[in-house]
């Protein structure tokens, strides 16, 4: 009888540790999440810019760079493409930074986007 004493105990520390270490990771993810969707939202306002700027003769790649910072990610490349479309690649910390050990495990999120008219010879209804 003495030999099982305090097994509850440690039964229910191991469960709360596993608890805890869920939460944590679930709070990890989302940050992950929530910084992917960051990256893709700059991406795709940073392109629309960038076609505007080419459709108006201003400089698309400087435009699409001030765009992708206001809106919190970094600008990876800029690409103007035949026809006024123009391609965007953005950045951003998964995890924001100074957030710890989660940023070298995680990396960055990335993104990437394009605008501009649509070529003459795609088939609208088909």
């Amino acid at each position: 009888m003495s030999r099982e004493r305090g097994a509850g105990t440690v039964l229910v520390l191991a469960v709360a540790a596993v608890v805890v270490l869920l939460a944590l990771a679930v709070g990890v993810l989302g940050s992950a999440q929530r910084a992917r969707g960051t990256a893709q939202a700059a991406a795709d306002l940073g392109a629309l810019a960038a076609a505007t700027a080419v459709r108006r003769g201003s400089d698309s790649c400087a435009v699409a760079e001030e765009a992708v910072r206001r809106n919190g990610a970094e600008l990876v490349a800029c690409s103007p493409e035949p026809g006024g479309v123009v391609g965007v690649r953005t950045a951003r910390a998964a995890v924001g930074a100074g957030a710890g050990p989660w940023d070298a495990v995680l990396g960055d999120a990335r993104a990437h986007a394009r605008a501009g008219p649509r070529p003459a010879e795609v088939d609208v209804e088909g």
